[in-house]
Parts: C-alpha cells; structure tokens; sequence
C-alpha cells in the first residue's frame, strides 16, 4: 500500500516538473517574439495581439504552432509594411522552422545570431532593406534548405565559407542586391540544391563551371543574369539531368555556345541574351525536345539560320534578333505549333518571308525588322490574332493585305516602314481598334491619305513620314483625341492644316514638314498642351503666327522655317528664343536673330493721297500741280525712309544701351548684396543680420573671408546655366580661384536654415570627381553657392573643339571622363541617404582639370531650389533636351537615381559618336540612342563612331555602346545602378589576358 501511494505521488510529481517545464517553454517564446516586436516599428498595429502577459503566444497572429508541443514553429510577417531590424529575441524561439519577414521594410545587417535556431529550415527576409554582407554561419548551420535573401541591399564579396557546410541547402536565392567579386567555388559542395538564383548583383570574373557550377547534379534552375560575368562556357552542362531552367542573359559571356547543351532533354527555359557569343548555333540544339523558351538575342552568333528549328516543336518563345545570322528563313518554322513569340530582328536574312509562317496559328507577336526579307506580306499573317507585327527595313513589295476580323480584335502595333511597298491602304485598317502604334513611313504608296484615320479609338503613334501621300489631311483625324506623336513629313499633302488639330489634346510630337500645306496656322494649336516638338518647316504655310501658341509652357522645339510667313512671334514661351535655323525662309518674321525684312500684316489707312489718281484730271493747271504734288510725295517717302531708318538705329541703340546698363546693374547689385553682411562697421546692425556668409573649408585664407570685397571686385562672368550665372574670382593668391554661382531662383528658399541644411549636405559631397562645395553666402533675395574652379572647361567646350577641328578628344581620354563621371554619380547616389540625385547631367555639367580628370558640376540644386516655378522647370528640360528620362519628361517629376543613369547613358552616346542626342534632319527628328540601337541591330554600329576620335579600339567601343544602350532603357528598373555601371567599365577597360589571370 505504501509502495502505491509513493508511486503515484511521483507521478503528479513528474506531471507538475513536466507542466513546469513546458510553461518555461511557452515562456521562452512569449519573451523572444516580444523582444523581436520591441525592435519592429509596426505602422498599421499588425501585432497587437501580441501580448507579453500571455503564458503562450499560439493564439497571436501570423504565428503557428505544433499542437503536440505548443512551441512556435513558423512565423510569417509578410507584406506588413514593417520597419526596423531583425533583432536577437528569435533566439529564444528554438523550435522555430519557418521565418518569413518578406516585403517589408526592415533594415540593419543580417543577425548573425539567426544561425542559433537549429531547427530553422526556411528563410525568407526577400524585399527588404538589409545590408552589409551574409554571415557564413547562416548557411553553415547544416538545417537550412531554403534562403531567400533577394531584393535587398545587401553587399561586399561572398566568403568561400559560405556554402562550406550546405549540405541540406535546396533553394537559393540572392537575387537583386549588390554583391560582387567572384561567384564562390563552394557552391559545388551543396550537393541537393535544386535552385539558385544569383541574378541582379555585381559578380564578376569567369564562374569555375567545370569544376563548380556544372558539377551541381540535381540541379533545375540556375539563374546568373544581369552581373558582369566574362568568359567561355565549356562543356559539361549535359551533365545536370534535370536542368529546366537556365538564365545567363546581360553578362559578357563569349565564344561559342556548349556544344552538349543540346543534350539537356529536360531543359524548358535557355536564356543567353545580351552577351557576347560567337560562331554558328550548335546542331545538338535540336535535340531540346521539350524547350518552350528560347532567347539568344543580342549576342554575335553568325551562320545560316538552322533547318532544325522545325523540331523544337514545343517551344512558344523565340528571339535570336541582333546577332549575325545569314540565309533564308525555312519552311519548317512553320512547325512550330505552339509559337506565340518570334523576333528575328537586326540579322541578315533574305528571301521570302515563309507561307508557312501562318501554320504557327498561336503566334501574337512577328518582328522581323532590319533584314533583307523581299516579296510581298504573306496574306495568312493578316488572318492570325496578331497584337505586335514588326517588318519595317527590309525590301518588302507590294500591297499591305487586308485584315481579318480576328486581327481588328487583337492587333496593338503594326510597323511596316522602311519597305517599297505600294497601293491604296486598307479600308479594314480603321477597324483595328485596339491599334496604339502604326508606322507606315517610308514606303511608295502613291495614293491618298488615309481617310479612315478618325476611326482609331486608341492611337497614340502615327507615322506617315515619306510614304508618297498627297491630298489633304482629313478634318478628323483628331476624333479620337489619344494621339501623342504625329509625323506627315514628307509628303504631298496639300491644302490647309485642320482647325479640328486642337482637338489631338494629348500631342506632343507633331511633325508636319517637307509638304505643300498652304493658309494659315489654326489658333486652334494652342490647346494642344502637352505639344512638346512642333516641326512646319517647308510648307507653304502664310500669314502671321498666333499669339496664343506662345502659351504652350511645354513647347521645346519648334521650326517654322521656310514658309511664307511673317509679322511678329508669340511673345510667351519659346519663341523669343528661336535661332535663325529654326525661322529662315519666310516672307518677314521679326526676331532679333533674322537679318532679313521684318513685315507686319498693319491694316492699311483708310485716307488714300488724291493726288495719286492725277490721271484723272483734264486740264493742265491739274497736270502741273500732280506733278508737283508727285515729287513732293517722292520727297516725302524718302524722307520717310531715312526718319524709319533712324528710328530703328536709335531704338537698336536704346536696346543695346539698355541691356547694357542692366547687366552693369545686375553686377552692381551682385557686389553690393554679396558685400551687404560683412563689409564695413558702418553699416547698421540691421543689415548685417540679413546676410550670412558660411565656409566649408578651412584651407580659404581669413583675410579674404573677412573682407572679400578684394575678390568679389575682380569676379569675371564665365557662364550661365539653367540655375544661374557663374562668376570666376581670385582668392587673393597667385593662381588660385574659386567659382561663385549667383542662384537665379532667389525668391524660393526663404529661411536660411532650409538653405543651410541643404548645402550642407553638398558640401559633405567631397570626391576627386565631384565639383566640391566650398560654403555659401545667403540673403532673403540672394543666393551665393561658392565651389572650386575647375579650370579646364566643360565637356560640352572640348566636344565641340573636337568636331571643329580642334585638338583630338582620343579615346583614352573620352573613356576617363566616362569613367570618373560615373565614379562621381556612383558616390552620390550610393554614400547618402536619400541619394543625391543630379537630374541634370549633360557636357556642360561636366568639368576638365587640366589632366582631363572630369568633375561633375551643378549637382544637388534641385534640393535647394525645391520650389521651382514653371519657367525655370521648362528651361531645365530645354537645355536638357535629349538627356531628360522619359519617366521625368512626359508622366511626373519624381526624381530618382535611374532618371541619372539614362543621363549618363546618353552622355556616353554622345562621346563616343560627337553627335548631340536629338538632331533635326531634313525630314525628321533623329534620336541618337534610337539610331545606335537601329545601327547595332544592322551590325554596324562602329560606323556612328566619331571620326574626330582618331584610332580607337572596337573590343572597348562595341560594349560602351552596348551599355549606353542599356542605361537608356525606356523602363527604369532596367538600367543599372551606377555602381554596376562601373564595375562594368572596369571589365571592360581589362584586357582579356589580365581578366583570366585575375579570375
């Protein structure tokens, strides 16, 4: 008896350490989440179930739990809109196995303490704003099997330790941050991974395939796209089975394709666009049974297109454009069932587009452009679902066949430029109604204009330009009213320009030029509001100007030149400012830049002169006195003449007189106010509150900032820009001086603390390729920023030297500058936070020292002029025309590093060419990035190369321009960082010898 009650004594004894125990436990978790919620800043209260006074945190939210133990087991945070950082409380949450904190917004370094939680076996911390480096012991754990650490800031090299210790590691994504270096041969050591996806980073040098990555057998996905990865692919990929997936796309990869990929008969997706590869594509492609997903574009693969491609008869994406390839196009595409997908753009293949192309009835998308395709439109291909169909630039004849009704459903754009094509267009055309884009330029049409224009619902680019059209434009062409671009140059067209035009609200490329359009321009123009390039020139258009055209604040470019016109511009917008080039030709315009007649349409007076009609009168007395009245008259008018004469000098002397007199005022009241604040005692205590003079750098002498009337007396104007006019001043030592920039917006910044903070952070902006911000001088209606001189010019000056033939701008030279500007924006968008974006680049913001080392100017002043008005905004994007992004100039103005990259990549173009980014031709608006890109398409891209240059090395110019390209990119998230942009200069610029030894 006693023995039983000792035994179940020590059972409830048992059972109470047991319930203790557990209650420690639930404990543990309950003060590690609520010491992890501690760092979390949490707007929208997510977590306020969670509650420290609870004994267990199963009943909280986003928590799960295993029932048979009651601890924590999966935490998922996701798309929360969380802040702050990844604290140490997750320690405590030992049987934690699943912790998901993606898409929020937490920040700090990766917890290294994470590796503490044995039983962790997934990791997803993916878009966030984590930095610093991965902490080896993450991953050497040996539990975790999934990591996603991508879209993140994360950076710094990847240690070889990583992955020493991943054996159960099957998903593996880094995608989207920074890292660089060397992809870390280890990796070879985690023998189950299935994905990896290192896309989006800075990786370079040659990957270790052979004795790494290839050696990863039960792998599916791999994923190394978008780094700066060079060298050969050998063979070996034959020896990943499972291989479905791999992405090898905007890397510097070159040589020929592995002969043995085509033995990876499970492969789905192949990716190897935008590198560099070379000869013939490999015959073992064939066997990709079971590809669905082909992109080779943009490499520089050559030979025959295959016969074989009959045989991918899964594949339903196809893009070899940009490469080299030769031949005709066969027969057996037409095989391919399943294709949706085909570009074969910028090659140079002949002969007849195939009939059998429309046997491929899922195709959507057809761009054949830039070949040498002759023959006419199969008349099949109007009959499929098309939404995109691309054949411009080729030797394309006769008629554009007639669409099917199931074409009108579907087609978007349609683009058959550049061809001989002939005959009427047709009347189905205007059926198309989800039509956004159509280009019919540069054909032989000979007939009319399209009447049934007016019917388009949703056309926003039409191009008309050369295509042999005559007739008038038709009075509805606006109805739609979704037209952006409108080109008509050079036509036939005749008669008036509609008065409905004004209706066409959402233009902002109209282009009407090199026709024989007669009467006037319609006053209706000015309500096309958005109308940024207006281009007339060459008609026979009469009659004044409307003044309200002047209105247009988004106006840019305009040319009226060679017309009949005359009488006085429209005193707004940018028509005061229109250079000869842009007025010449015409009847009399009056502008300060034309020599010529000035004619203005004045009524004519209602009182005749009699004597005029002295033939009238009979008798000789009458005679006589005509006579005398008609040399009086004679008299008179030459009189007349030389008072006009005079008139106009002495107004032209005023004029001169006056704007002399105002620039010496303006220098005055530059001296007086610069003066106003620290000049003599005896000026009042009032006054000397006012200004306030502040200096950055301690180098400057104290007697000239004491007193700098000495250097402000000898200031010489050496330029204006869009923020204001330059000063250079002596600092009072032998050949030392400084620049002062007057701020033109002076009436923005009304509180000198907002301006102090502002140029503060400028003057913290310090790097040898960086204009540095010396200090400041600050007034209610004066703003002085005081920076170095850089004594060498601008690269605007150089450039146009170059092409005047000045001293040679050489290569080596031009990739310096490339090279230091982009070190110069890489250090403004990467070293603060927010980044200082510059929203400005072009040559003349760009300063030489006397060993061509650039230096980046005028950077940071948005930030302190933030209250920009309307005009100083419109002459931003004036002098900027051509660098302007196209998310910045045509939808809003929210400024980020991206608009900066498109800047630099037009920079690029515009070094490597000595072409200005947009020129206006005889018949057109020529883009210069859209040329390369057109010429790098055709294979001969080098022939834009700038002869001014001197001799110059294609393998550093080919990808030079390849990048400038891809910085240009229309969609921003697509440009690189200019951290990557460096890091691709630098391969670059390395020789290929040096580049393997490095790696």
């Amino acid at each position: 008896m006693c023995y039983l009650k000792f035994f179940i004594f020590a059972l409830i004894l048992v059972s109470i350490l047991r319930k203790c125990k557990s209650i420690d436990d639930y404990s543990d978790d309950v003060l590690g989440l609520i010491a992890f919620k501690a760092e979390i800043i949490d707007p929208l209260s997510h977590l306020s179930s969670w509650n420290q006074d609870d004994i267990s945190p199963c009943s909280w939210k986003f928590i799960t739990c295993n029932p048979a133990t009651g601890r924590v087991t999966e935490l998922a945070l996701v798309g929360l809109s969380l802040s702050g950082k990844v604290g140490r409380g997750l320690e405590k949450v030992q049987n934690l196995q699943v912790l998901n904190l993606a898409h929020n917004n937490l920040a700090g370094k990766l917890n290294p303490e994470l590796s503490l939680l044995s039983n962790l076996k997934k990791l997803n911390l993916s878009h966030n704003d984590l930095s610093g480096g991965i902490p080896p012991s993450l991953i050497s754990s040996g539990s975790i099997k999934f990591l996603d650490l991508s879209k993140n800031s994360l950076s710094g090299p990847v240690p070889e330790e990583t992955f020493l210790s991943c054996s159960s590691l099957r998903v593996l994504s880094l995608s989207g941050n920074n890292f660089q270096g060397p992809i870390p041969n280890s990796l070879s050591q985690c023998a189950i991974l299935n994905h990896l996806n290192l896309s989006k980073n800075r990786f370079s040098g040659t990957p270790s395939f052979g004795t790494g990555l290839w050696l990863l057998a039960r792998i599916r996905t791999l994923d190394l796209s978008h780094n700066a990865l060079s060298g050969s692919l050998p063979n070996g990929v034959s020896g990943l089975p499972y291989l479905k997936e791999l992405f090898l796309q905007g890397n510097h990869f070159s040589g020929a394709l592995p002969f043995d990929i085509g033995l990876c008969s499970h492969l789905v997706k192949l990716d190897l666009s935008n590198n560099l590869f070379t000869e013939s594509l490999p015959v073992s492609f064939s066997g990709l049974s079971s590809l669905s997903y082909l992109n080779l574009a943009n490499n520089v693969l050559t030979g025959d297109f295959p016969e074989w491609v009959g045989k991918l008869n899964r594949l339903e994406y196809l893009d070899i454009s940009g490469n080299g390839l030769t031949g005709i196009l066969p027969t057996s595409i037409g095989n391919l069932g399943s294709l949706s997908y085909v570009s074969l753009s910028g090659n140079s293949l002949s002969g007849k587009i195939p009939e059998s192309l429309i046997y491929s009835s899922n195709l959507s998308v057809v761009r054949l452009r830039g070949n040498k395709f002759n023959g006419s439109i199969p008349e099949g291909l109007f009959e499929l679902g098309l939404t995109q169909i691309d054949l411009s630039r080729n030797q394309l004849n006769g008629s554009i066949p007639p669409g099917s009704s199931r074409l009108f459903e579907t087609l978007e754009s349609m683009d058959l430029s550049a061809n001989g094509l002939t005959g009427d267009i047709p009347a189905e055309i205007g059926l198309f109604s989800k039509l956004r884009y159509l280009n019919l330029s540069w054909n032989n049409f000979e007939t009319r204009m399209p009447l049934q224009l007016g019917y388009f619902e949703n056309l926003t680019v039409l191009d008309l330009r050369n295509g042999a059209f005559h007739g008038s434009i038709p009075g509805d062409i606006c109805n739609s009213g979704s037209f952006e671009i409108l080109q008509l140059d050079g036509n036939s067209l005749t008669d008036s320009i509609p008065e409905d035009i004004g209706k066409c609200s959402s233009l902002y490329l109209l282009t009407m030029s090199h026709n024989d359009l007669r009467g006037f321009i319609p006053r209706s123009m000015s309500l096309l509001k958005k109308l940024k390039i207006l281009k007339l020139d060459d008609n026979e258009l009469s009659g004044e100007i409307p003044q309200e055209l002047g209105e247009l604040e988004n106006l840019l470019a305009v040319n009226i030149s060679y017309n009949r016109l005359q009488g006085r511009l429209p005193s707004g917008g940018i028509f005061p400012s229109l250079q000869q080039s842009s007025l010449e030709g015409n009847l009399g315009i009056c502008s300060p830049f034309l020599k010529g007649p000035c004619k203005m349409n004045v009524p004519k007076p209602l009182v005749l002169d009699p004597y005029s009609y002295g033939n009238q009168m009979g008798d000789h007395e009458g005679g006589s006195i005509s006579s005398k009245r008609s040399k009086h008259h004679k008299f008179l008018s030459v009189s007349a003449i030389i008072a006009i004469l005079a008139a106009v000098l002495i107004s032209v002397g005023v004029l001169v007189i006056s704007l002399l007199n105002i620039s010496a005022r303006r220098r005055t009241q530059f001296v007086s106010n610069a003066l106003e604040s620290c000049s003599s005692s005896s000026r009042s205590t009032r006054r000397l509150s006012v200004g306030k003079l502040v200096w950055f750098d301690s180098k400057i002498a104290p007697g000239w900032v004491v007193n700098p009337e000495s250097l402000l007396n000898k200031a010489a104007d050496i330029g204006k820009g869009v923020f204001g006019t330059v000063y250079k001043a002596s600092l009072g030592e032998e050949g030392r001086y400084l620049a002062i920039k007057s701020l033109v917006v002076s009436n923005t910044v009304h509180h000198p603390e907002d301006f102090d903070r502002e140029v503060r952070v400028l003057g913290k902006a310090r790097h040898p390729n960086l204009v540095s911000v010396k200090g400041y001088y600050w007034t209610p209606e004066l703003q002085l920023l005081v920076t170095e001189y850089v004594p060498n010019g601008s690269l605007q000056d150089k450039l146009q030297e170059s092409s005047t033939s000045g001293p040679l701008l050489s290569w080596s030279k031009r990739f310096k500058i490339l090279v230091g500007t982009a070190k110069g924006l890489a250090h403004l968008h990467h070293s603060f936070r927010p980044p200082i974006v510059h929203y400005n680049i072009k040559p003349s913001n760009i300063l030489l020292d006397d060993e061509f080392n650039p230096k980046v100017s005028d950077f940071g002043l948005t930030r302190i002029v933030a209250k920009l008005d309307k005009k100083v905004m419109s002459n931003r994007f004036q002098s900027a025309l051509g660098y302007v992004a196209p998310e910045l100039a045509c939808q809003s103005l929210r400024v980020n590093e991206k608009c900066d990259v498109y800047g630099f990549g037009v920079l690029i173009l515009e070094l490597v060419t000595g072409r200005r980014p947009i020129e206006y031709g005889d018949d057109n608006v020529l883009i210069l990035n859209e040329e390369v890109k057109v010429m790098l398409e055709e294979g001969n891209v080098l022939d834009c190369v700038d002869q001014n240059m001197g001799e110059f090395p294609e393998e550093e110019v080919l990808p030079v321009l390849k990048l400038a390209l891809v910085c240009t990119s229309q969609i921003p998230s697509s440009r690189p960082s200019m951290a990557e942009v460096i890091q691709i200069l630098h391969v670059i610029k390395t020789p290929l010898p040096r580049r393997m030894e490095a790696y």
